[in-house]
């Protein structure tokens, strides 16, 4: 019993704060040589040697953690979370080594392993603040908004006093009423559409307006050009010629099939550009560098064309507008960021409003729903959004039978296709995103092989080249906003695709100048605080 009260006295003394003599919080600890020396007095030699290895790992995992925090300084977030995650091994009760990995884990939309990093850091110490930031961040980001409330609740409740802490609870709450206020007034009848509520041909163009205008109603090369130009100069399209686009554009999208099939011809090639993102002048840079659509140059873009960017107006009325001059050589497909949770958090919503009306907001969200889910290319190259699937045996057929018309459940196909994402390692795992699964190039090879498939294009991911080839190159991942944000310092690539043999060709570009609005302008207020 003796040498167990002085064991204790010694792992007292260990822990104590050296400022004012206060005892650290576990995952704040680190030995001193002062503090071995008291216990080399009072414990064997062994003990000693096990306390040493103690103080140097812990200390050890300080300078990684403070590496890790320089890199996320730089922007480095992929560098950042390799030495976290060592600083972890040698030092896995930290709770602020786990906290700062979850924030970098949200910097690369990482929200899955954001949440598990904030909710391990509040485990080891439920007193850590910083922790329930993180968790509220990463629920608001997963569109969880009780949950978000709940931390915001306890971080209220601990700093009364704490004003960041009070306008975060505020808005959040703001959220969750709204959402309750939705489904209170949702009925079960067919809901009616924003179309049968306009009266497009009598809303009247002022005389003082002078941008484009649709040719007896209908989308022509010239009106194209001539749009995008008003885009550029940052101008606003007449909300009668938005509309016209929306109702057009709607009623084509609303024919197709939810698995849309082509056929190149050997002398045909297509251009594929992955997520755009609202970032509308490097938009006009792909048409500069690669030609503008037409029927000799079709395009298929892969989702995720608004959010964050602020111009996500100008990049979706443009896309809309080819779509309509060229319905069977310009295609589009649908996006995480095509549904109403992401767009209310990542800045279109807002957008809409802010350039528009909320009645025009609810008819991109009918339009979206309408949005394709994945393209077969000459029956060999499957196009989606996200990626394969959380279950095996889902064929081309099943596809086709997806209702899409709705916002994406929360599993399933129609879900996967949206948010699933590739991992080196074979079979799935848990997504980082919170969403979906991560599927292996053994679950890639067994797709294909069933639906006699040679690879899949996906985009969804950030890729520092614009691109990456994986899973022995059946698995390629294509981006098309480059310095993503105005801060992740990536390249842009699309891909030529030509009929006669499919073989991928990889163009890279980088971004262009733009006018001085940032990303995430029009987003939601908890989001441009957590986020960015």
């Amino acid at each position: 019993m003796r040498r167990r009260r002085i064991r204790n006295r010694a792992e007292r003394w260990m822990l104590r704060e050296e400022r004012g003599g206060q005892t650290r919080p576990r995952s704040e600890r680190v030995l001193s040589s002062d503090h071995n020396a008291r216990v080399c007095s009072l414990v064997g030699t062994s003990e000693i040697c096990s306390d040493k290895k103690m103080a140097e790992g812990s200390n050890d995992a300080e300078l990684l953690k403070e590496k890790a925090n320089n890199f996320f300084k730089e922007k480095d977030y992929d560098n950042a979370i390799k030495f976290y995650t060592e600083a972890l091994e040698l030092n896995p009760s930290n709770a602020i080594y786990y906290s700062n990995r979850s924030l970098a884990y949200i910097r690369t939309e990482c929200y899955g392993y954001a949440l598990a990093d904030a909710t391990k850091a509040l485990e080891i110490d439920k007193n850590y603040i910083k922790g329930y930031y993180r968790r509220a961040t990463s629920n608001m980001a997963l569109g969880k908004f009780k949950a978000a409330l709940k931390d915001y609740e306890t971080v209220v409740r601990v700093r009364p006093n704490d004003k960041d802490a009070k306008m975060k609870y505020q808005e959040c709450n703001k959220i969750v009423k709204q959402k309750a206020f939705e489904r209170a007034i949702a009925s079960d009848e067919t809901k009616k559409s924003v179309v049968d509520s306009l009266d497009i041909e009598n809303m009247t163009i002022e005389d003082d307006y002078v941008g484009p205008k649709l040719e007896d109603g209908k989308v022509t090369l010239t009106f194209m050009k001539e749009m995008m130009d008003w885009f550029k100069d940052q101008k606003k399209l007449h909300r009668k010629c938005a509309y016209q686009i929306l109702v057009q554009v709607k009623d084509v999208l609303s024919k197709l099939p939810s698995l849309v099939e082509v056929s190149l011809k050997e002398s045909d090639k297509m251009t594929i550009c992955g997520d755009t993102h609202g970032q509308f002048y490097d938009l006009l840079n792909i048409f500069t560098l690669n030609g503008l659509p037409s029927e000799i140059n079709p395009y298929l873009f892969n989702g995720d064309f608004v959010d964050r960017g602020s111009f996500s107006l100008e990049v979706i009325l443009t896309l809309f507008g080819f779509k309509l001059l060229y319905p069977e050589d310009f295609h589009l497909l649908r996006g995480n960021h095509e549904t109403d949770n992401m767009n209310q958090m990542y800045g279109f919503e807002g957008e809409v409003k802010a350039k528009y009306t909320a009645k025009m907001f609810q008819l991109f969200s009918e339009v979206f729903q309408w949005l394709p889910l994945a393209q077969c290319i000459n029956n060999k190259v499957l196009v989606m959004h996200g990626g394969l699937f959380s279950e095996d045996g889902v064929t081309l057929e099943n596809l086709k039978k997806i209702e899409r018309n709705r916002q994406p459940p929360d599993s399933g196909p129609m879900c996967d296709l949206l948010w699933s994402d590739p991992q080196p390692q074979n079979g799935r795992s848990i997504s980082k995103r919170g969403v979906s699964c991560q599927f292996g190039p053994d679950v890639t090879e067994r797709f294909l092989e069933q639906n006699k498939l040679d690879y899949i294009v996906r985009s969804h991911e950030v890729k520092a080249e614009g691109y990456e080839v994986t899973h022995s190159g059946k698995c390629i991942t294509v981006f098309s906003a480059p310095n993503y944000c105005d801060q992740m310092g990536n390249k842009g690539a699309y891909i030529h695709l030509r009929g006669s043999d499919l073989k991928p060709e990889f163009h890279q570009f980088t971004a262009v100048p733009h006018p001085n609005v940032k990303p995430m302008a029009y987003a939601n207020t908890l989001m441009q605080l957590g986020m960015m």
